[in-house]
C-alpha cells in the first residue's frame, strides 16, 4: 500500500507555526533587503569646509547642492587629480584612502558664509538646493514596521515567561492569549496523597503536647466521622496554629496529615497572589474544588497573614488580596461540615488577621504553638539526638536547662552544630562540651579569633562581665551564673555572662524583676566603680533593662505612680514583642520619668553592692583576664575564698 506523506517532514510531522519564529524571520529578511538596498550606493566622503573652498578656488567643482546643514559636492570630470589629491590629502594619501575621481561624492558641513555664492559664481560652479533623500520602498516599510515588531516581540517574550512560571500550556488551538493565560488561575498547592505521604507523624513532633492534644480530635473525626454524627456533633472546619517562628507549626500540620492518612494540600499564602487581579480568588476556588473531589483531606495554608490581613475601605487598598480573602471566606462557609475537609493555617501575626476569618464556623480553634518549656526542650533534644552518635558524658537535661527561651528550630540547630564540631575535632561521637559550645554558637555566635582587644579594653570587658556575675550572686532573687567569658563572638559581643535558672519560671515578682534589672546594669556599675567612667559595651544591657522597666510600668502595673493601670498593648506578640501606647503624650512623658527612676535606683543598688565587695570584684576580674573563661563553679569558689579571706 502506498502511503503519502503530507506533513512536509518525515513521519508526517508538521513544522510548528509559532508567531515568535515568524516575527524573527520577517525581521531578518527586512534587515537583509535593507542592507542590500543601501549597499547599491557608494557612501560619500566627508571633507572640511576649508578643503571645499580650496576645491572651489582651484576650479575642480562641477556642481554643488546645499541644504541647511550639508553641502554635497561633485567634481568635474576633467578635474586635475593631482590638484585634488593635494587639497584633500595635504600630508599624502594613505593606501586605505580613496583616490580622487569623477565618480566619487564628497560632502562638507555647511557654515554661514555670505561670500560663498559669489565664490561659486566666480568659478562657474553650478549650485542648487539639495533634493530630499530618496528612500527605497523596502527601507520605508522596514523603518515603519520595525518599532511595532520589536514591541510585539517584547510582549510575546514577557507573556511566554509568565506562562512558563504559571505552569499553563494553553492547549492546542488556544491561541496566543490562551497559551499565555492558561494555568494562571490554577492552584499551586503541593499534594501529598496516600502513596506519597508526608512521612511525618506525631512521633516526630516533641515539646508540643498541648497542641497535639487539640489536633487529635480533628484527626479522629476524619478517621471515624460516624461516631460524631450519631450524637449530632459537627467537625471543626478549621484550626489556626499560632506561635513564634521556629516552634513547629508547619511540622504539626504535616503530622496531622500523616496521622489521619488522608490527602494533604500544602500552600503558602503568598502563592495565591499574582500580578493579575482575580488570580488569587481563582486559585482559592480551584484548590477547594480539587479538595472536595479527594475528601476526606486536609488543606494547609502556611503564613495565612499574606492574604488574611484585615480589610479596610481606605484609598489604596489591595484589591487582589481582598478578593482572595473574600473568596477564602466564601469557600470556608460554603462546604458542609460532613464533607471531610479540614483547613489548617499557620501564622506569626494573629492580630493582623481579619475578624471574619477568626469567627466560629471558619477557624473554630486557635491552637497556640509556643516556645517549649524545660521538659519540652529536653524531649526535643532527645528526638533530634537520636540521629547523632552521643558520648557517655552527654546530659541533655543540662542543655535543656541552659536554653531557656529557645524554639524547636534552635534546639535542632544546636544538635547539628555539636555534631559538626565533633567531626571538626576528629571524633566519631558528640561530647557534652560540643553541645555546650553549640549552645554558645547559637546564642552568641562563633569565637572571633581575629578580634584582638588592647589591654585596657580587655580589662574593662573583664570587670564588666564580673560585675554582672557578682551582682547576680549577691542577690537572693537573681539567676545563678553558669559561665563568664571575655572571648569575642561573631554576633558583636566582646564577652558575656551566661546565667541558668534553677527551675522553669512562669511568674515573676516585682522584687525579682528589680533584681534582673540590677544584674543587667551590674556591668555598667563595675565600669563606674573601677574606671570611674562608662563604655559603649553596656548598650545591649541598657536596652534590655529599659524594656524590662517599661513593661513593669506599662503592662505589669508595678509602678507606684500609676498602680494597676495598663498603658500599652502588644501588637506583634509572637515576633518582636513590640507594644503600642494606649495613653496620652502627657502620660507617656510621666511613664518615661518612672522608667528612668527605676533604672537609676537599680544602677545605684548595683554600684553599692560592688563597692561593698570591691576586693572580690578585682580578684575575680584579674583571674578572668588570665583564664578568659570561668565556669559557674569556679566563680562561686573564688567568691567563697575571697569571703573567707575577708
Amino acid at each position: 500500500m502506498n502511503t503519502e506523506n503530507t506533513g512536509g517532514e518525515p513521519g508526517g510531522r508538521k513544522f510548528p507555526f509559532d508567531p515568535f519564529y515568524m516575527v524573527m524571520l520577517f525581521l531578518l529578511l527586512s534587515f537583509l533587503f535593507n542592507s542590500m538596498d543601501n549597499s547599491k550606493s557608494t557612501a560619500p566622503i566627508q571633507i572640511t569646509y576649508s578643503q571645499f573652498l580650496d576645491l572651489a578656488e582651484s576650479g575642480s567643482l562641477a556642481k554643488v547642492q546645499m541644504n541647511d546643514t550639508q553641502i554635497q559636492i561633485t567634481l568635474k570630470s576633467d578635474a586635475n587629480a593631482k590638484v585634488v589629491d593635494r587639497i584633500l590629502y595635504p600630508q599624502g594619501r594613505d593606501e586605505d584612502q580613496e583616490p580622487a575621481g569623477k565618480d566619487q561624492q564628497y560632502y562638507a558641513n555647511r557654515i554661514e558664509d555670505p561670500g560663498l555664492v559669489e565664490l561659486l559664481r566666480k568659478h562657474h560652479v553650478d549650485f542648487s538646493g539639495a533634493p530630499a533623500p530618496t528612500v527605497s520602498f523596502l527601507s520605508s516599510l522596514f523603518n515603519m514596521i520595525f518599532p511595532f515588531l520589536i514591541l510585539i516581540l517584547f510582549y510575546y517574550i514577557v507573556f511566554r515567561v509568565i506562562r512558563k512560571n504559571m505552569g499553563g500550556s494553553g492547549g492546542e488551538g488556544g491561541g496566543l492569549m490562551g497559551g499565555m493565560m492558561g494555568g494562571v488561575g490554577k492552584s499551586k498547592a503541593r499534594v501529598y496523597n496516600l502513596e506519597k505521604n508526608t512521612g511525618i507523624t506525631f512521633d516526630d513532633v516533641a515539646g508540643q503536647d498541648e497542641a497535639k492534644e487539640s489536633l487529635v480530635e480533628m484527626i479522629d473525626f476524619l478517621k471515624d466521622p460516624q461516631k460524631y454524627q450519631k450524637i449530632g456533633a459537627t467537625q471543626p472546619k478549621g484550626a489556626l496554629l499560632v506561635g513564634p517562628p521556629g516552634t513547629g507549626k508547619t511540622l504539626l500540620a504535616r503530622a496531622v496529615a500523616g496521622e489521619a492518612g488522608v490527602v494533604f494540600y500544602h500552600m503558602t499564602g503568598s502563592e495565591f497572589v499574582e500580578m493579575f487581579v482575580g488570580v488569587g480568588a481563582s486559585r482559592v476556588r480551584d484548590l477547594f474544588q480539587t479538595a472536595k473531589k479527594s475528601a476526606p483531606c486536609i488543606i494547609f495554608i502556611d503564613e495565612i497573614d499574606a492574604i488574611g490581613s484585615r480589610r479596610n475601605a481606605q484609598l489604596g487598598g489591595n484589591d487582589e488580596r481582598d478578593q482572595t480573602l473574600n473568596q477564602l471566606l466564601s469557600e470556608m462557609d460554603g462546604f458542609d461540615s460532613f464533607t471531610g475537609i479540614v483547613v489548617l493555617a499557620a501564622t506569626n501575626r494573629p492580630e493582623m488577621l481579619d475578624k471574619a476569618l477568626l469567627r466560629p464556623g471558619r477557624f473554630d480553634r486557635r491552637i497556640i504553638v509556643g516556645k517549649p518549656d524545660l521538659p519540652g526542650r529536653e524531649a526535643i533534644l532527645i528526638l533530634h539526638a537520636k540521629k547523632v552518635m552521643l558520648g557517655m558524658d552527654v546530659n541533655l537535661k543540662e542543655i535543656a536547662r541552659s536554653t531557656s527561651g529557645a524554639t524547636g528550630a534552635d534546639l535542632a540547630n544546636m544538635i547539628n552544630e555539636a555534631a559538626l564540631r565533633a567531626v571538626k575535632m576528629g571524633r566519631e561521637f558528640v561530647l557534652q562540651e560540643d553541645l555546650m559550645e553549640a549552645v554558645e554558637v547559637v546564642i552568641a555566635g562563633k569565637e572571633k579569633k581575629d578580634r584582638i582587644l588592647n589591654p585596657r579594653e580587655k580589662r574593662m570587658v573583664a570587670f564588666h562581665e564580673v560585675g554582672h556575675a557578682l551582682v547576680s550572686a549577691l542577690q537572693k532573687n537573681a539567676t545563678p551564673v553558669q559561665k563568664i567569658t571575655i572571648v569575642p563572638r561573631t554576633m558583636g559581643t566582646l564577652g558575656y555572662t551566661m546565667s541558668v535558672p534553677e527551675e522553669e519560671r512562669y511568674l515573676m515578682t516585682r522584687d525579682e524583676l528589680y533584681s534582673q534589672i540590677t544584674v543587667l546594669l551590674g556591668g555598667r556599675a563595675a565600669e563606674t566603680v573601677e574606671f570611674h567612667t562608662s563604655s559603649t559595651g553596656a548598650a545591649n544591657d541598657i536596652e534590655q533593662a529599659t524594656k524590662l522597666a517599661r513593661n513593669m510600668v506599662t503592662q505589669y502595673g508595678m509602678s507606684d505612680k500609676f498602680g494597676s493601670m495598663g498603658l500599652e498593648s502588644p501588637t506583634t506578640q509572637y515576633l518582636d514583642g513590640r507594644n503600642m501606647p494606649t495613653c496620652s503624650e502627657q502620660t507617656n512623658a510621666v511613664v518615661d520619668e518612672e522608667i528612668r527612676q527605676i533604672l537609676e535606683d537599680c544602677q545605684q543598688a548595683a554600684i553599692e553592692l560592688l563597692k561593698e565587695n570591691r576586693e572580690s570584684l578585682t580578684r575575680i576580674s584579674e583571674y578572668l583576664l588570665e583564664k578568659e573563661n570561668i565556669t559557674g563553679e569556679q566563680f562561686m569558689k573564688l567568691l567563697a575564698e575571697n569571703a573567707e579571706m575577708v
